[in-house]
């Protein structure tokens, strides 16, 4: 296993029944920050609370390195908020959040809305996609009182109803939810906006990070699902990958399967006949 820079890669598009993306992102390695904002209010006002979000993350993480998600993100709320009654943008504009900040060890993530962080871990029978987030709207608050069962909010009318957003006028300070944990080696971690999950399922998310080599390939694949499937929304996601590494997974040597025998699916036998003989080599190669 060895510890390498954080990769990652990153998209938005505006979908296929709008004209403009009220969406942004930002992606810093350098600070070991990621971000995906939502912005609502209409066109324009959107698009200007999503960057007051971004801008207001980015400079106070670039300002002060120990400063928590959870302070600048209750910043970037006050921010909008003070900039709508200074005339930039309009009164009622809005943005959710999500967030990670990572190092070499561990990670967190931070979120207010319905902007979400998966987590993906692969395993020997394909990997395991788990939800990091969870939303702060009407449909989730539903599930949680035991009025409808979490199978039925994904087609429920009412599930993009939010129940709080940044720049939400009647709150003095949002709440902010805050997830910390230890990175694994070869996880990964997807950041998204609703207009990625209001078109595909998790089952789908977790067939396509299964099915992807990088993480470029994966963003590439969700959006082009997204789109397929509608593309009704905004889409903005990223994905980034552990620092940990593991020399046979899907980074390493195992990544090899398709160019030594020719197909991603070949029996085991082929390939530990191909492996071996590789192996073979090297010792040879090694003793004289």
């Amino acid at each position: 296993m060895t510890i390498s820079p954080l990769e990652y890669s990153a998209a938005s598009h505006p979908g296929l029944l709008r004209d403009n993306n009220e969406d942004c992102f930002l992606s810093r390695p350098e600070h070991g920050l990621w971000l995906v904002a939502d912005g609502m209010g209409g066109h324009e006002a959107g698009e200007v609370a999503s960057a007051i979000v971004r801008d207001t993350i980015e400079r106070e993480t670039h300002d002060n390195p120990n400063i928590s998600l959870l302070e600048s993100i209750q910043h970037a709320h006050t921010s909008i908020l003070t900039s709508a009654e200074h005339g930039i943008g309009a009164p009622g504009m809005g943005s959710t959040v999500v967030a990670l900040k990572s190092n070499s060890e561990k990670y967190q993530v931070a979120w207010v809305g319905d902007s979400r962080a998966y987590l993906w871990t692969p395993t020997r029978d394909g990997g395991r996609l788990e939800q990091l987030s969870t939303d702060h709207s009407y449909v989730q608050m539903l599930v949680e009182t035991g009025v409808i069962r979490p199978e039925d909010a994904e087609f429920h009318p009412e599930k993009n109803i939010i129940t709080q957003c940044l720049g939400m006028q009647e709150l003095a300070q949002v709440k902010v939810d805050v997830v910390e944990q230890q990175w694994q080696k070869d996880q990964w971690i997807l950041l998204c906006s609703d207009g990625l999950t209001d078109e595909i399922s998790d089952k789908t998310i977790a067939q396509i990070l299964c099915e992807s080599q990088d993480c470029l390939a994966a963003v590439d694949q969700l959006l082009h699902a997204a789109l397929t499937s509608g593309g009704r929304d905004n889409i903005t996601l990223q994905i980034i990958e552990s620092p940990l590494r593991d020399n046979f997974t899907r980074n390493g040597l195992w990544q090899w399967v398709p160019y030594l025998t020719g197909k991603p699916g070949t029996d085991a036998w082929i390939f530990g006949a191909a492996l071996a003989s590789l192996l073979g080599l090297l010792v040879y190669v090694v003793h004289f």
